[in-house]
């Protein structure tokens, strides 16, 4: 079959093209994507042994919408042979289809719909038939003819090929009727898809090549723009003052695909649909000229070079970044409080960071974004503060999780010189939301892992406010703006964070919440979302706040809520169950006996959860309240407060002596170094004071001759260290030596020297609540930290007594409601 003599079947398989033209003559490549043209390459192309008479029709459209059976009759395609196929199944299809343009037909209407269109068409030119309406012109249609020659060679010329090119385009111009010579000239100029278009629907030939004339005219204006540009110098002037989609229209034409030898000269569509990407991008003027370059590379390479996977991919980034892309901000005081307050409980110093930043945003617009460093116990709210936080700014939010990152690979991305490389997680994020002003939460950000690299090295840069408007990352290798961008870390532990990138940012710790805090967290917030997540409502079960208070007190042991929202979750599912089941019984309270019954009378809501019910659902009690109080009236034992990584806990200093000893100190519970130390201190101070404070009789007697003393502290599977049980163990030793017991509803924390003061210590507000959480009312605390009574809810001091401290003196003298004497003294044998 010659192109000459062609005819096409009268049935054909269609592609719909969105804003790309395929003309007869033209060598094009097809990006086949939607799920209509994959059908059609699957079912028409892959199934044949042989290309070689696999035809197909291209109809185009500039919307990208489809057609209906209505739309035939005025529908104008190209049919084409399919002269390559290549693609991939995985992560899913895509193919690429190298056609031949044949003819032009109409589409006359559609015979088949699903799972692709197939449409009966009427071939509307033969090449014969079409050279003998100008086989003999008529003067005016010969200038045409002369002059469409004129700038056919004169176009070429400025193209810079080499003689063996040009003598193979001269060839194949002079086999190819003028008709004909029209679509293949046409199809390898840059014109516009309108004009492109506009050729394959003019179907008469004489206007077909006056329009064609004006496209070249057009084209040639471009050409020599360029050309003007390159050969002089000055000119780079009138460059530089030209916008930027004038520019991008220079550099395109210096990086058009040269007709290669066997005809190819590239997918100018997928070239074209990329280019306008660039365009649209606003990207700044130094990544434009990064991504222009890329392209030309791109576009003289060829297909089945390797790098063009890796070119495409970056040129893709890049086009998707947002460079110019920003969220539009709700700038509402009013409307921000009562939206944070409505999301969270609590959490007042947090918020009011939020309202200033909001404020002086509404002052200033251009103020540089914050870098928060929320610092605090889990399930406190810390990282769904931060979506909050967006949603009241109205900007996009997106979580990186930083818990077990190695490399700073992770942060600034590989580059490309690396198989697979991938760009950072921050780049890859500001993909993903499409704005460069997003809420960036870096969630876990004292738990990367620093054993084969630094990722926090990396993060010092985005972090840095001076800096992050120029962020580079590895695999872009071009400046991103990173300024307008919120950062919001989260951590559980400020030791874990390093130094200087601490320093870059600002902390705002995030307290355990009281008794009364979580009972209304769980009333207002836990209770409807899980009621929600469940089919609930309050119709159905009702849960007390006596009940609520249970679960608090005897199910969970935490400063957040996560184990409190599990434990209401499971009181939600057992109604579930009974509600499905249909076997609850009548009462208004949900009974322990009617869970077992099999023939219980359909329920009568709201079931009400009563104490009875709660431990029915959830078992014997986890945590006993009243545990500590089990140790008093015992000498040697005294309480401490102290601080982890989960918040506050109470831990007990158990002391004891061994006759027949050796003058020994044993410390037991898994104590770090600091906590050891401590201990030794204790047990000094103790023994320089015990004549003073009627431990001993004589002056001269020595504590511990002939005896060891042992210290444990419970919980030995818990690492346990750090100074601020110094005054604890002290009070334990001195109970010991006396033989008389702690005050009961006394706790304690501070640091002690050799010679008795008492020193500060942090995480009081911790320690605090995890006292008030026990039961405990008196707390002694060292005076110099009265400062940090300012963080605790005015409930808790209302319900509590702070004896602030500055010696063991005053310690000994708060925690002992009964003193020795000389004759009470147990002696230490």
């Amino acid at each position: 079959m010659t192109f000459a003599t062609c005819c096409i079947p009268k049935k054909l398989p269609l592609l719909l093209l969105q804003n790309t033209v395929i003309l007869p003559l033209s060598l094009n490549r097809i990006s086949v994507n939607s799920s209509d043209n994959i059908n059609v390459v699957k079912s028409r192309v892959l199934n044949k042994n042989t290309l070689s008479s696999i035809i197909i029709g291209v109809v185009s459209k500039n919307d990208g919408t489809s057609f209906e059976s209505k739309d035939a009759g005025s529908i104008i395609g190209t049919a084409a042979i399919v002269v390559q196929v290549t693609g991939t199944n995985w992560p899913q299809p895509a193919y690429t289809l190298l056609v031949r343009g044949l003819c032009r037909f109409r589409l006359e209407k559609l015979i088949m719909m699903e799972p692709y269109k197939v449409g009966f068409v009427t071939q509307l030119d033969y090449l014969d038939k079409e050279e003998g309406i100008i086989k003999s012109p008529a003067p005016e249609i010969e200038e045409l003819i002369q002059e469409f020659h004129r700038l056919t060679d004169e176009r070429y010329g400025l193209q810079h090929n080499s003689p063996s090119d040009e003598k193979i385009f001269k060839t194949c111009i002079a086999s190819f009727p003028i008709t004909s010579l029209i679509d293949m000239i046409i199809s390898m100029t840059s014109a516009p898809f309108e004009a492109k278009y506009e050729i394959l629907n003019t179907l008469d030939c004489v206007e077909r090549l006056q329009k064609a004339v004006i496209i070249l005219q057009d084209d040639m204006k471009g050409l020599n723009r360029t050309n003007n540009i390159e050969k002089d110098p000055k000119a780079s002037d009138l460059f530089d003052s030209l916008n930027i989609p004038n520019r991008i229209q220079i550099l395109w034409g210096r990086a058009k695909p040269r007709v290669h030898n066997n005809g190819d000269k590239g997918s100018d569509n997928d070239f074209d649909i990329l280019r306008e990407k660039i365009i649209k991008a606003k990207m700044p003027e130094y990544a434009l000229k990064v991504a222009m370059k890329e392209l030309k590379r791109l576009m003289n390479i060829g297909s089945f070079n390797p790098e063009t996977a890796v070119i495409r991919n970056y040129l893709e980034l890049m086009v998707e970044l947002p460079w110019a892309v920003s969220s539009n901000e709700t700038i509402d005081i009013r409307k921000a409080r009562k939206d944070l307050n409505g999301d969270h409980h609590a959490m007042d110093k947090l918020k009011q960071r939020v309202l200033e930043y909001l404020a002086v945003r509404q002052i200033k617009n251009n103020i540089r974004a914050p870098i928060l460093c929320f610092i605090g116990p889990p399930g406190v709210g810390k990282t769904s503060i931060g979506r909050s936080i967006a949603n009241t700014l109205g900007r996009q939010f997106y979580r990186i999780s930083l818990g077990g990152v190695n490399s700073q690979s992770h942060i600034r991305g590989h580059r490309r010189t690396y198989v697979g490389a991938m760009p950072g997680r921050i780049i890859e994020g500001l993909k993903t939301v499409g704005v460069n002003n997003p809420v960036i939460l870096l969630d876990e950000i004292d738990k990367m892992d620093t054993s084969h690299g630094n990722p926090a090295a990396a993060l010092l840069e985005v972090l840095d406010p001076e800096v992050n408007n120029n962020f580079v990352d590895h695999y872009l290798n071009v400046p991103f703006d990173l300024s307008q961008v919120i950062f919001i870390a989260t951590a559980n532990r400020i030791n874990g964070i390093p130094a200087p990138l601490l320093d870059r940012m600002e902390v705002i710790h995030v307290n355990g919440y009281t008794e009364e805090e979580k009972v209304q967290i769980a009333e207002k917030y836990l209770m409807p979302k899980q009621l929600a997540d469940h089919g609930l409502d309050d119709s159905i079960i009702k849960v007390p706040t006596d009940s609520i208070r249970l679960i608090i007190t005897s199910y969970t042991d935490e400063a957040g809520v996560r184990s409190l929202e599990r434990k209401i979750g499971a009181l939600c599912r057992a109604v579930a169950v009974r509600v499905a089941e249909n076997q609850v019984s009548q009462n208004d309270t949900f009974q322990i006996e009617n869970t077992k019954e099999d023939n219980a009378a359909p329920p009568s809501f709201p079931i009400v959860i009563d104490e009875a019910a709660v431990e029915d659902i959830l078992g014997p009690s986890t945590y006993d309240s009243t545990e500590m109080l089990s140790h008093i009236g015992i000498p040697g034992i005294a309480v401490g407060l102290a601080w982890t990584a989960t918040g506050g806990k109470l831990t007990i200093v158990e002391a004891s002596k061994l006759i027949h000893g050796e003058g020994n100190l044993v410390l037991t519970g898994h104590l770090g170094d600091v906590m050891k130390e401590s201990a030794k201190i204790a047990l000094n101070w103790v023994r320089t004071v015990a004549c003073r404070n009627n431990i001993i009789d004589n002056k001269g007697e020595d504590l511990l001759a002939d005896t060891d003393i042992h210290i444990h502290f419970p919980a030995g599977a818990i690492e346990k260290d750090g100074p601020s049980a110094g005054v604890t163990i002290a009070t334990a030793l001195v109970s010991l030596f006396w033989g008389i017991p702690v005050a009961s509803d006394i706790a304690m924390t501070g640091e002690i020297t050799l010679r008795g003061v008492v020193l500060p210590v942090g995480g009081v507000k911790e320690k605090v609540l995890a006292a008030h959480r026990a039961g405990y009312r008196r707390v002694i605390l060292p005076k110099r930290s009265s400062k940090d009574l300012f963080y605790i809810p005015e409930n808790v001091k209302n319900d509590m007594i702070f004896i602030f401290v500055n010696n063991m003196e005053e310690v000994l003298e708060a925690a002992f409601t009964v003193k020795p004497t000389p004759s009470t003294i147990v002696s230490k044998l």
